[in-house]
C-alpha cells in the first residue's frame, strides 16, 4: 500500500510539472513578433515615381469647320485665331467651365487678341504655376494646319491652349490639362478632337451677332447653339496632335 501511495505522489507531482509547462510563454513567438515588428520599422520606403525629365512636343491643329459639317450660318471668312497656351501644373487653368472668363480668355474669345491673356500665363510663371508660354499665327486656309510647339517637364506636365473661332460674339475652341505622360513616360503622341466653347463673356447667338456684353459675366461653357450641336450630337470645329520630338 505504500508503494501505490508513493507512485500516486510521483505521478502528481509529473502532472503538475506539465501543467506549469502549459501555461509558460512562448518565448519563441515572442522572439518572431518582435522580429517582425522590427523588420516592419526597418522596411525600405517606397520608391518616388522615375523622373521623366523634359520632353517637348509639336502641336498640330487641324479644321473640320466646314460648311458641309456646320451648315447653319457657316460663315465665308471663318478662321481661327492663333493659338496661345502654356505648359504648366494643376494649379493653372487657362479656362474652367462653370467658371466666368478671366479677361484675357473673354478679349481671345471676343477678338482673338493674345493680349491680356498672354500677361495672364506670364503672371503664372511667375507664380511658379506655369513652365512657359506658347502662339502661333491664324489659320486662315482651313487646307492648312497650326504648327506649334511647347515643353513640358516634371514639374509643369499639362499642356493648355485656346484660339477664337472667328467670327463670332465669344466662341472659342481649345483643350485645358492636357497630361502627356503615359505608363511612366512621354506619350508619343495624342490627339484630341477640338469642341466649340462659349466664355461668358457675350449675349450673342450667330457668327455675326452684334456686340452684346455680358454684364456680370456668365460661366463658359461647351457651346450648345445649333452651330455646333446638329441632331443632338456635339460636331467637332478640329482637331489637335501632340506629337513627341525625339
Amino acid at each position: 500500500m505504500m508503494q501505490t501511495r508513493s507512485m500516486r505522489l510521483v505521478t502528481l507531482s509529473v502532472l503538475g510539472v506539465a501543467l506549469i509547462g502549459c501555461t509558460k510563454p512562448d518565448q519563441n513567438a515572442a522572439n518572431t513578433d518582435s522580429a517582425a515588428a522590427s523588420a516592419m520599422d526597418t522596411a525600405a520606403p517606397v520608391a518616388a515615381p522615375a523622373q521623366l525629365g523634359p520632353a517637348e512636343y509639336t502641336i498640330v491643329v487641324k479644321s473640320r469647320w466646314t460648311k458641309a459639317e456646320h451648315p447653319l450660318e457657316w460663315p465665308s471668312t471663318a478662321h481661327f485665331s492663333g493659338v496661345i497656351g502654356a505648359s504648366h501644373n494643376s494649379d493653372y487653368s487657362i479656362f474652367s467651365i462653370g467658371t466666368p472668363p478671366t479677361p484675357g480668355l473673354e478679349n481671345l474669345s471676343e477678338e482673338g487678341k493674345h493680349t491680356p491673356l498672354d500677361n495672364e500665363i506670364r503672371a503664372a510663371i511667375t507664380a511658379a504655376k506655369a513652365g512657359s508660354l506658347f502662339e502661333s499665327g491664324p489659320l486662315r486656309n482651313f487646307k492648312d494646319s497650326i504648327v506649334t510647339s511647347a515643353k513640358v517637364d516634371d514639374t509643369f506636365p499639362l499642356i493648355s491652349l485656346v484660339m477664337m473661332v472667328a467670327p463670332s460674339p465669344d466662341w472659342f475652341t481649345g483643350v485645358k490639362d492636357v497630361d502627356l505622360r503615359e505608363n511612366g513616360a512621354w506619350a508619343q503622341s495624342k490627339t484630341l478632337d477640338l469642341v466649340a466653347y462659349d466664355s461668358g463673356g457675350d449675349d450673342g447667338t450667330t457668327y455675326m451677332a452684334p456686340n452684346m456684353d455680358t454684364n456680370p459675366k456668365k460661366p463658359t461653357s461647351q457651346a450648345t447653339t445649333p452651330h455646333f450641336v446638329i441632331n443632338g450630337s456635339v460636331v467637332p470645329v478640329g482637331s489637335v496632335t501632340f506629337i513627341h520630338k525625339q
